[in-house]
């Protein structure tokens, strides 16, 4: 029996490569002309009710039809031809967000369609779920997080250093994390907090968005001959450079930005390389006073920011009253 030479596998595996491109590119065609289909059937529905030809009743007659021309056909139903419907009806005077549907499969379509209700909030969630290439169940946990509402009402509190060292930072981190999955129990320490991350480190990876990549728990540190640990050390792809993250179970303090500042300074010394940007850190608190943290941040010379953790999904209503109030002082982003 003739066996592959070890010199052979790495050629071997760019033909699978190859293969497994082709595939997602197939996949990718099908879904798009997939999409492009049921918004075809969701104008065609759509002009026919609008000219008074079509009454409700006529799309069940129509599903009943197609099952019985094609009965292998999926899809057809009578609820899914009005979601058709209602996808062109949606989206098709918005020149913007026209473009990013046919780039998603129909179930992400539907998540968004379904849970979310103003124009904007659709926008949002569309571009995320495209730039973060995530599952339905991720999509949907984003949108349960809030995520819109707390991106406008209350942006990332960041140092003036990371504003100029990463301005594109604002766009990566939140103003506070939701770690539901924890599950932690009353009275947790900052060890069970720790732990808990570790543990679920994938979605908590999802949850801090697309290109952080885990370096190490615990990231041991030594200077002057004395040895300190740093909590979580990631990697951010787009920026390029090491995150830091310190966690605290208790309110923000001023004195934690110092110890921040010293980690960024022993990683940018011992750990970064030339090809990096300088390392940016994250305070992650149970709470924080804003006024507070702006003081903080004020006069400090390190690429940091202060965001808070929240151990369980946020009251959406609350968020939604505040997105209202936000809209009614900025009427420019409606």
């Amino acid at each position: 029996m003739n066996q592959a030479l070890p010199s052979t596998d790495a050629a071997f595996n760019e033909v699978a490569q190859m293969i497994a491109a082709a595939r997602q590119r197939a996949m990718r065609a099908v879904n798009t002309e997939l999409v492009e289909l049921y918004w075809q059937v969701g104008a065609y529905i759509s002009r026919k009710i609008q000219a008074a030809e079509w009454g409700d009743g006529v799309v069940e007659q129509l599903a009943n039809y197609l099952a019985r021309q094609q009965p292998g056909l999926r899809g057809f139903t009578r609820p899914n031809l009005f979601r058709m419907r209602q996808f062109y009806e949606v989206y098709r005077d918005d020149k913007k967000v026209a473009p990013l549907v046919r780039q998603l499969s129909w179930s992400h379509n539907l998540v968004v369609l379904g849970q979310s209700k103003q124009a904007k909030e659709r926008e949002f969630y569309l571009r995320m779920a495209l730039q973060e290439q995530g599952s339905c169940r991720e999509l949907e946990r984003q949108i349960k997080s809030a995520l819109f509402e707390r991106s406008l009402t209350r942006p990332a509190k960041v140092s003036t250093a990371l504003r100029q060292i990463h301005p594109d930072a604002l766009k990566v981190f939140k103003d506070a994390y939701v770690v539901e999955f924890l599950d932690l129990a009353q009275g947790y320490s900052e060890s069970d907090l720790h732990s808990g991350l570790v543990q679920q480190l994938k979605d908590f990876l999802i949850e801090m968005g697309r290109d952080f990549c885990f370096v190490a728990s615990r990231y041991p540190l030594q200077v002057g001959g004395r040895d300190f640990v740093l909590d979580l050390l990631l990697f951010h792809r787009g920026l390029n450079c090491l995150v830091a993250i310190e966690l605290k179970v208790g309110r923000f303090e001023p004195e934690h930005l110092g110890k921040l500042d010293f980690y960024l300074e022993a990683l940018d010394r011992q750990v970064r390389k030339p090809h990096e940007n300088p390392a940016l850190g994250v305070l992650l608190c149970a709470s924080k006073d804003d006024e507070v943290v702006e003081y903080a941040l004020n006069r400090s010379l390190s690429p940091a920011l202060i965001a808070e953790y929240q151990t369980q999904l946020p009251d959406k209503k609350l968020l939604q009253a505040k997105l209202h109030e936000f809209y009614a002082l900025n009427p420019q982003a409606v």
